[in-house]
């Protein structure tokens, strides 16, 4: 996916069928975006938590930028990620940073499950997330989707309220666009999935041409 979401097409909260996700608004002074819509240099993002895997001692860092509802992204994370968890995460020798581009509604709506969890499940949703895309992300209507995407979150151990708290926070969406958005700009990422390895960047790769890349890293 090449495309991200603008700053005038971020959704707005609204209530459907006891679930919050997000629609446009009809201007970028939304009533519950106000204006950070126009100047979301003063929305606070310290509240977002980067999400990492492996030891914070590893000489090499990755960082994944991804989306939930691209489908290229979910085949990495079904192929590639596997082999390079098993062989460079787990084992310590990379860091491994996993951060989220939205291009869609969808996606953020997503990410607000997976983080819904705190950084103990995240991967684990992230994983059920990726593994039900086709499912949850071609269900048509908004109502639809959130709501397959709650049921992810429940069979990951999320109860109803946890997820009624966390898909009805609009200021955690908009710090959520704000950070996304922010980290995307510095690292020029146009694509997903697209990878910063110790701050070079890289596209999607063949698990046997990431595993070059890192052992070279690895070599330094």
């Amino acid at each position: 996916m090449n495309k991200t979401l603008s700053i005038a097409a971020l959704a707005v909260a609204i209530i459907a069928g006891g679930t919050w996700f997000l629609t446009r608004p009809t201007a970028p002074t939304d009533p519950v975006f106000g204006a950070a819509i126009a100047q979301d240099a003063e929305v606070d993002t310290s509240s977002v938590v980067e999400m990492v895997q492996g030891s914070e001692d590893a000489t090499v860092e990755v960082i994944e930028y991804a989306s939930f509802t691209c489908p290229h992204c979910a085949n990495f994370h079904a192929d590639q990620y596997l082999q390079i968890k098993e062989n460079y995460i787990d084992t310590g020798k990379v860091r491994f940073v996993y951060r989220e581009v939205y291009f869609d509604r969808p996606g953020l709506w997503a990410s607000m499950v997976a983080r819904c969890g705190g950084p103990l499940r995240y991967f684990g949703i992230t994983e059920l997330i990726f593994e039900q895309q086709r499912e949850w992300a071609g269900a048509g209507d908004p109502a639809t989707i959130a709501n397959n995407l709650r049921n992810i979150g429940k069979i990951a151990g999320l109860t109803d309220e946890d997820l009624d708290v966390c898909m009805a926070d609009a200021e955690a969406a908009q710090a959520l666009y704000t950070w996304s958005e922010t980290n995307r700009e510095a690292d020029n990422i146009t694509g997903t999935p697209s990878f910063i390895i110790n701050g070079e960047p890289y596209s999607n790769m063949a698990y046997g041409e990431f595993a070059a890349v890192l052992d070279e890293k690895l070599a330094e």
